[in-house]
């Protein structure tokens, strides 16, 4: 019996792209969001939507937009200031709600992170709109899930922090007092999903760890520990699960200039107390450089050095990465997932790193086992330094290809042998599609 115990959510009109074997599904179109310091506003809504908070919309999935959803799912979303000029944090959710209802209370629902993303410094209204792109293929599984959607409809959840400031706490109204005047518009946010191909269904294993959960180490709600930042979860699974994953959203945020988000610490994830995956979530942040529009001390007049942005946890305008976890093979009973930043300080008792966790996989493996009958599947050596080589009994493979923790395709060919000398060291899953059109995945570490 398996036990999937959440479900998730979208809304929105969809169209087939003429010519394309693709549809796209829009759920927002430039909604409008307000300061998250004042009282809820009274505004008109975006089509088909509910505001949560100023900060929240959702909109349900209707059955016709999910049953056109293929076998890949893409998730673009633009943010533009409307009256908020400084780096603040967005996100998209899945909700699950109730089967039937027209809305819900926030508070008294389950959701899902999947996406995140940090505005840049932008002068108020203007008219670039910044661009964040995401691979939820993985949603597929959850939005097509019999025994989820028997239960609860899915909402989807667009989100952006916003506020203007005022005279004597700086900001937009202070900043810019001729565009703000009068006005209590932050952000405008859009949304939409791109799809193709078709489903193939699988046996799903899905469970929630954590949404937004503030670690920091100084109150023992934010750690199990004080003076360490640290937080495990535990999770059942009844039978054998394949092809697992952890998907972990997590960024960095601090009040001052000694804050976090202007450190990049080591991240590491364990499972069953084996480390699985360590990371530092800073980047170059030149790229976004074209977004942020209003100069300040992080853009200044001139390019900060590589070393400067890689000691970030992250850059104005840039989306934070979804971490995919490769797990391989559960065995039934407990197990528990941990994530610890140990060298995390929060100067002053400020600071925080919202942390977004699930597990996804499959009750039964491919529909390539049945079709290869009892033929292993097998990447050997492994971990390995080099060449890896597919063993499948003889059996053909037509195509590879190599899956970093991103969900991001870094290599691909044919046969047997694959040739990973030129990777990072790290975790990867080979996911391999044989003669007979089944294909297979193995986790295999690169030394």
């Amino acid at each position: 019996m398996k036990r999937t115990l959440l479900a998730l959510t979208l809304g929105a009109s969809f169209f087939a792209l003429k010519g394309q074997a693709q549809t796209t599904i829009e759920l927002y179109d430039s909604a409008i969001y307000y300061g998250m310091y004042q009282g809820t506003v009274d505004e008109p809504l975006p089509p088909n939507a509910i505001r949560n908070n100023n900060t929240s919309y959702g909109i349900k999935l209707t059955e016709d937009q999910i049953a056109s959803m293929g076998s890949s799912l893409t998730l673009n979303v633009q943010a533009a200031s409307n009256c908020d000029n400084y780096d603040r944090i967005g996100n998209v959710n899945v909700a699950f709600v109730p089967k039937g209802a027209t809305s819900y209370v926030y508070n008294e629902v389950d959701r899902i992170e999947i996406a995140r993303f940090i505005t840049p410094f932008m002068i108020p209204d203007g008219s670039l709109e910044v661009p964040y792109t995401y691979d939820v293929t993985n949603l597929l599984d959850i939005l097509k899930d019999e025994a989820l959607s028997a239960t609860y409809d899915f909402w989807v959840e667009l989100e952006i922090a916003g506020y203007q400031g005022g005279v004597g706490q700086g900001g937009a109204a202070e900043m810019y007092p001729g565009i703000c005047a009068g006005r209590d518009d932050v952000y405008r946010g859009s949304l939409q999903f791109v799809t193709e191909g078709t489903y193939q269904p699988v046996d799903l294993y899905f469970e929630k760890l954590s949404f937004k959960y503030e670690m920091k180490d100084y109150t023992l709600d934010g750690t199990e520990v004080i003076g360490e930042t640290i937080k495990s979860y535990t999770f059942d699974v009844d039978e054998p699960i394949y092809d697992a994953t952890f998907h972990v959203v997590m960024s960095n945020h601090g009040s001052n200039s000694g804050g976090e988000e202007y450190k990049n610490r080591t991240h590491y994830i364990y499972l069953d107390g084996t480390e699985v995956l360590n990371f530092k979530p800073g980047k170059n942040g030149e790229p976004f450089r074209q977004y942020n529009t209003q100069p300040n001390g992080v853009y200044g007049s001139s390019p900060m050095a590589l070393a400067y942005w890689t000691s970030r946890a992250w850059a104005p305008g840039a989306k934070i990465d979804t971490r995919i976890v490769p797990l391989g093979e559960l065995t039934a009973g407990e197990h528990t997932y941990t994530m610890d930043v140990p060298s995390a300080t929060f100067n002053n008792d400020q600071g925080y790193f919202p942390m977004s966790v699930y597990v996804q996989g499959k009750y039964t493996e491919a529909a390539a086992t049945q079709q290869l009958g009892k033929i292993s599947f097998s990447v050997s050596p492994n971990p390995v330094n080099d060449i890896a080589t597919i063993n499948a009994n003889g059996e053909t493979v037509n195509a590879f290809s190599v899956i970093n923790t991103l969900g991001q395709v870094v290599l691909t060919g044919a046969g047997n042998s694959i040739n990973m000398a030129q990777l990072q060291n790290g975790i990867y899953i080979v996911k391999a599609e044989f003669a007979n059109g089944a294909s297979l995945s193995k986790k295999v570490v690169k030394k």
